[in-house]
């Protein structure tokens, strides 16, 4: 009889040569050494243990084992990575140096339901176990990473936060000056109409020229709002103005704002996840440490 491989085997045993049986959940391999001629039990964990670790398990077991692989019944080979939880949902072949193995899981039970409770429960235990042997080391480390990378951005954010400070001491600078200018124009304005109305000419000839000149303001206040979209609200168009003024200041400077707040929105992030690590509760301080900080 010749094997998936085209190599010759000397022998193919039946199934119960080889035996599988759970025990505790687990399966247990049964198997006769070939060189030592005696059963050997291999106790194997699914969800970890691979066909490869297996394998190599049962060369330790036995030294004169030359050559040992798993195929499939369709006579492909069966990786060393697959996991044995794979491996044993259907038959197989185990191959152990000229002997073919002949291999038939049983079906496993399905767990009850307080079976599967109790499961549950313990993977909860071992998950909250290993939370707490390594929470605070993951906190210290994730801690560290933060304030190194809150140094980094603030380093970065130091010459850009002073230049976006003379910018912005320019830009108010010149809005509060245009403020000003424009306070002195209506001053002016309404100082020449008083002139105009009680020194040399009449109500009667001014009052038309008045009737104008707010006529004329009300258009200047609607083609503001067909600009903008935004009604002449004094502090709005004030900051308006200043945005305008930074802006302009800021591309002469070479100041790169998208840059700058990316950085800021960058040094809030990191600066909230700080302080939502070291929040008392995430770092399982007891009640009365919790009241003394507060």
């Amino acid at each position: 009889w010749r094997g998936w491989e085209g190599a010759p085997y000397s022998t193919l045993v039946p199934s119960d040569e080889v035996t599988i049986n759970y025990r505790h959940g687990l399966p247990v391999i049964t198997l006769m050494l070939p060189t030592r001629s005696e059963l050997c039990q291999f106790t194997v964990k699914p969800v970890v243990t691979t066909v490869g670790a297996f394998l190599q398990d049962v060369r330790r077991e036995d030294k004169g084992i030359e050559k040992a692989e798993v195929f499939a019944t369709d006579g492909s080979k069966v990786s060393d990575a697959t996991l044995m939880e794979v491996l044993l949902m259907n038959d197989f072949k185990l191959v152990i140096n000229n002997t073919a193995y002949s291999v038939s899981p049983p079906v496993k039970d399905k767990l009850s339901s307080e079976h599967a409770t109790e499961m549950d429960d313990v993977k909860s235990l071992v998950h909250r176990l290993f939370v707490a042997l390594h929470l605070k080391d993951h906190q210290i480390r994730k801690e560290r990473e933060l304030l190194q990378k809150l140094d980094h951005l603030k380093e970065e954010l130091l010459p850009l936060e002073q230049m976006k400070a003379r910018i912005t001491d320019s830009a108010d600078a010149k809005t509060s000056r245009l403020l000003w200018v424009g306070l002195a124009l209506m001053s002016t304005q309404g100082g020449a109409l008083a002139w105009l109305t009680w020194w040399v000419y009449s109500w009667d000839i001014m009052e038309p020229v008045t009737y104008f000149i707010t006529y004329g303001s009300a258009m200047a206040f609607y083609a503001y709002f067909v600009l903008t979209k935004q009604d002449y609200i004094y502090p709005d168009a004030k900051d308006r103005q200043f945005l305008h003024y930074f802006y302009r200041k800021s591309k002469t400077q070479h100041f790169n704002v998208e840059r700058y707040n990316k950085l800021k929105e960058d040094l809030a992030e990191a600066e909230e996840s700080l302080r939502r690590l070291r929040q008392p509760l995430h770092l399982r301080l007891p009640i009365q440490e919790i009241n003394d900080k507060d």
